[in-house]
């Protein structure tokens, strides 16, 4: 007898233990946000893309113009280049060349700066955000909440909620 009451105390022991793991869970308070969403949808992040657009059009639209220059110029050489005197030829294939090399280069320097600023403004989104993230878990008493994960039920996404803040100014 008093072995098959050790036995269950044993068993009531390992039953809890493997139960308490379940039951803290059960208890915590988690929530997922989808970063991704947040900096398409988020009105700081829509804001951070305006002005990109505002600053950079100048440029894009200068380096467009010198693209459609180098097709005419191309076009011209494919088209009357047999007809054009040696000299000629060399000096439109020099001038195609050279505005070639200008063309690269000034589009090399345009995504970098874009690139640059981009990543500036992006990161002063996801400041905000996490700011956001990190008020409405402690408002609502949230013991984690992640940013990335393969699989996240929509019971736990505030997505909406961070997304939502940020447009308030949260």
């Amino acid at each position: 007898m008093e072995t098959q009451l050790k036995r269950f105390g044993m068993s009531l022991v390992a039953a809890l233990l493997v139960a308490l793991p379940g039951i803290a869970a059960a208890q915590a308070k988690i929530g997922f946000v989808n970063s991704d969403r947040v900096m398409r949808e988020a009105v700081p992040a829509v804001q951070a893309q305006k002005r990109l657009e505002k600053e950079f059009e100048p440029r894009d639209k200068a380096l467009q113009a010198r693209v459609e220059r180098l097709k005419t110029l191309q076009e011209d050489l494919e088209t009357n280049g047999m007809t054009l005197s040696a000299e000629e030829r060399r000096k439109r294939e020099r001038e195609f060349n050279e505005l070639n090399r200008e063309v690269q280069r000034t589009q090399r320097e345009f995504r970098e700066d874009l690139n640059a600023r981009r990543n500036e403004e992006l990161a002063a989104v996801l400041d905000k955000a996490n700011t956001a993230i990190k008020k409405i878990a402690a408002d609502e008493n949230y013991d984690i909440i992640f940013q990335e994960a393969v699989y996240a039920s929509t019971r736990i996404d505030i997505t909406d909620k961070v997304i939502k803040a940020l447009g308030e100014g949260k």
